[in-house]
């Protein structure tokens, strides 16, 4: 197996492109920012900036596209956001319709690509801490859940909070929230630790994106903003399109995570 954790973000890039790759990323292209996407038709554009400025954990803003284009100029100028992430899905008035390694044909000149912050950015600090990461150990996606906890509203865009997950025990979690802290530009520190009941999860070993992972007896599930968030807005407010990344198969970008980092 190839290690994609010490490959340039354009080495994989170029394989995803060729469907080389069309799985999860989490560890590849190690201290290089993931990034979570979300395309829009320009119409619903303005109502989703004001919802990402409003539900800032859950959506922090890395990059824009101008309506039609598929460059992500901050992030990588030379991609191309219609082929070089492993996986998207295609969600038609709220209802996912399809999951293709390719959106090509599904672009139209007015549609406006957003980028936000991935918690895969922070890991491999957490992982440079001796901090581990139970998903990576154990080749899965990371488990992510819908919340209880209802983001902020904005023109049609409302629905509930969709969080990662990743068991510890509690010193490493004390340590990671002083880690991710520094990172609010991909999701910053957790937002619950502990019980799942407490903000809606009925089953910890059920989640509603990604896989489950192995928690410890002596370990608790500590719980970050995650960028699927748009993916269950998309959902309750059934824009007439949305393109997203698949759960777990973000864009690689080329700007390197310390870069992100506020100290």
């Amino acid at each position: 197996m190839k290690d994609y954790s010490s490959m340039k973000p354009q080495e994989i890039r170029t394989l995803i492109g060729e469907q080389q790759i069309t799985g999860q990323t989490s560890g590849m292209a190690k201290g290089f920012t993931q990034a979570n996407l979300v395309i829009l038709k320009q119409e619903h554009a303005l109502d989703f900036l004001l919802f990402c400025q409003r539900n800032q954990k859950s959506c922090p803003i890395l990059d824009v596209t101008g309506p039609g284009s598929f460059r992500p100029s901050k992030l990588a100028k030379d991609a191309d956001i219609r082929s070089e992430l492993p996986s998207y899905r295609i969600y038609k008035d709220g209802v996912l319709t399809e999951e293709v390694h390719d959106i090509t044909d599904y672009w139209e000149d007015d549609m406006v690509g957003f980028f936000l912050g991935c918690s895969f950015t922070f890991e491999s600090p957490l992982l440079a801490s001796g901090i581990p990461i139970r998903h990576i150990e154990e080749n899965r996606n990371v488990p992510m859940y819908k919340t209880n906890i209802t983001c902020t509203p904005a023109g049609i865009f409302k629905g509930p909070t969709v969080v990662s997950m990743r068991p510890m025990k509690a010193q490493d979690a004390i340590r990671a929230i002083q880690i991710t802290t520094r990172f609010p530009d991909v999701h910053g520190a957790p937002i619950h630790l502990g019980d799942p009941s407490l903000i809606g999860i009925d089953d910890i070993t059920a989640p509603d994106f990604g896989d489950a992972v192995t928690i410890n007896e002596d370990e608790i599930p500590v719980f970050w903003a995650c960028g699927v968030t748009p993916q269950a807005v998309a959902m309750e407010s059934k824009p007439s399109i949305m393109i997203t990344h698949s759960p777990g198969c973000m864009f690689i970008s080329d700007k390197k995570d310390s870069e992100l980092s506020i100290l």
